[in-house]
């Protein structure tokens, strides 16, 4: 009992790094179907993707070569953005836009197709073993002895929180101010009378896609810098789990989204430390189903009004 609050603390501070993860992948799903009404199961590989271009950057710069490691760890985030980026346009383009008429169920299959292709573009070009990560960002935050107890934070683990809070209050900020951000918001309540009134909504959405990938990218190479592991198959759990956290946090709504990843990291890191192992998916997704059948829209959602 004495190491109780220690280990929760310690376990809260595990759960929000998860969490965060979660959350800015989750952004990409909950801004594509608040827009478009779909859902992108492809936004898992681009996490993927992600974290391995930040691996191949760091391969080529050389992590023995003398930069800092910051320095580092700035080029492997940019050259993931600018190439995720890319994919989450060609995404929009190939799997979504000549299906935006179609039955819901057309691009769904067509996301679901890109998701494998990316997979095993990957696994074809990197093989499908493990790869290590160089572990560029090394030491703790802090670390107190409670009780016989040790209780820490990496470094590794507070820069994905930082980053974190420091991009979800960019985009809320984006959105609700900039120009771009306001036609989203207008697209995501009538696309139909956005088009009409002069809003260019293939631009609006593509851009959506292009956001989602940028902060799944951020999270790709922060997850790898913090693990220092990765494989091709990462993307398809981590995007099953942000899906989850999305529409936990009500699906279509960005503070939802943050709020879903925090909450479902904490139920998971939680569960895997007082329940056996492999209760922690059982767990969280036993928690989706509580949530949803008490409020279907989720915990920050808002229930869908059908126009006729």
């Amino acid at each position: 009992m004495e190491t109780f609050f220690p280990q929760f603390l310690q376990q809260l501070i595990n759960g929000l790094s998860l969490g965060a993860i979660y959350a800015l992948i989750a952004i990409g799903y909950t801004m594509v179907y608040g827009i478009i009404g779909m859902i992108n199961f492809a936004h898992g590989e681009i996490y993927m993707i992600g974290a391995y271009v930040g691996l191949v950057t760091l391969t080529a710069i050389g992590t023995a070569a003398g930069y800092p490691p910051w320095l580092l760890v700035v080029a492997a985030l940019a050259i993931a953005i600018m190439v995720t980026s890319t994919y989450g346009w060609a995404v929009e383009r190939c799997a979504y836009r000549s299906l935006r008429g179609s039955p819901r169920l057309v691009p769904l299959i067509s996301a679901i197709g890109m998701s494998i292709f990316f997979q095993n573009y990957v696994v074809i070009l990197h093989s499908s073993r493990d790869l290590s990560v160089p572990e560029l960002i090394t030491g703790r935050l802090f670390s107190m002895d409670m009780g016989g107890f040790e209780v820490s934070m990496s470094n590794s683990r507070a820069l994905i929180l930082i980053v974190t809070v420091v991009l979800m209050v960019a985009v809320t900020l984006f959105i609700r101010h900039a120009r771009m951000g306001r036609a989203c918001r207008a697209c995501s309540q009538d696309i139909r009378m956005a088009g009409l009134l002069g809003i260019d909504v293939n631009k609006v959405i593509s851009f959506t896609f292009i956001l989602g990938a940028l902060l799944a990218a951020i999270g790709g190479v922060l997850i790898g810098l913090s693990i220092s592991k990765i494989n091709p198959f990462i993307g398809f759990l981590a995007g099953i789990k942000a899906f989850t956290a999305a529409v936990l946090g009500g699906i279509g709504s960005v503070p939802g989204a943050m709020l879903g990843g925090a909450l479902l990291g904490l139920v998971e890191t939680f569960a895997s430390a007082f329940l056996p192992t492999e209760y922690k998916d059982m767990v969280s997704f036993g928690l989706l189903i509580v949530i949803l059948l008490i409020r279907p829209s989720g915990l920050l959602g808002r229930p869908e009004v059908e126009k006729v």
